[in-house]
């Protein structure tokens, strides 16, 4: 694990993007998704999952990879843990799976930083908190967001039926609508940061 207060990032021109095999989501909407999380507690208690803030800059300005499913829905690179799995571990596990080539030579190397923010979803709803309300003593989920320090050069293959935009954090800050809140609300977790922004 890597913490430091500061990112390198490095322009988007300098990674290269690929594709694979579609990653087909479990779900067709989010009330589905509830219901299957609603199956899954039942089975192992808690949902934990882990999604990465992937920097890179265009311009010289900090931005976000996104993975976006349909027109509108976006979401960051990551996903649920399998019980008692190591949440470092786990994230380069999903990370792997969403973004890394079939080939093990392209795999890139994903140095996995702090944890940024954790969020908590309380009952099985989509609202969810940066923190977990005192009255609730069984949360449906615990979702905790890294940073992962990028190297100069990676080679991501994105699944056919995504697309993986690069978003800047302006775009975000305070867009909740279009985002939603965890999201949009990544610009102000990152603010105790200092971006080093690589050009060569």
């Amino acid at each position: 694990m890597v913490t430091s207060p500061v990112v390198n990032t490095y322009p988007l021109s300098s990674y290269t993007f690929g594709t694979k095999e579609p990653k087909l989501e479990k779900d067709t909407s989010v009330a589905d998704r509830l219901a299957r999380m609603k199956v899954n507690y039942m089975k192992e208690g808690m949902r934990t999952s882990v999604e990465a803030i992937l920097l890179v800059q265009e311009h010289k300005h900090p931005h976000i990879l996104l993975l976006q499913i349909g027109n509108t829905f976006c979401k960051l690179p990551g996903g649920r843990l399998k019980p008692g799995e190591n949440e470092i571990e786990g994230l380069k596990r999903k990370l792997t799976s969403k973004l890394g080539a079939n080939s093990p030579a392209l795999q890139p190397d994903w140095q996995i930083g702090e944890c940024v923010a954790i969020w908590w979803r309380p009952n099985f709803e989509t609202v969810m908190y940066p923190y977990c309300p005192p009255h609730i003593t069984k949360p449906k989920e615990c979702k905790k967001l890294f940073i992962v320090h990028l190297s100069e050069r990676e080679y991501f293959a994105v699944p056919k039926n995504l697309k993986l935009l690069a978003v800047p954090l302006f775009e975000l800050y305070d867009n909740v609508q279009r985002y939603g809140p965890v999201i949009s609300t990544i610009p102000q977790q990152l603010s105790r940061f200092q971006f080093n922004m690589i050009t060569t």
